[in-house]
């Protein structure tokens, strides 16, 4: 399984983007606190 990087994945779109992608990849998430 292909993985992919999503950054300001606790953003409304990445968070978006995380739940779509994770159908066909596996997600790894970053957010800044």
């Amino acid at each position: 399984m292909k993985k992919v990087l999503i950054t300001g994945a606790s953003g409304f779109l990445g968070w978006s983007l995380c739940r779509k992608a994770r159908e066909h990849w596996e997600v790894i998430g970053l957010c800044h606190t």
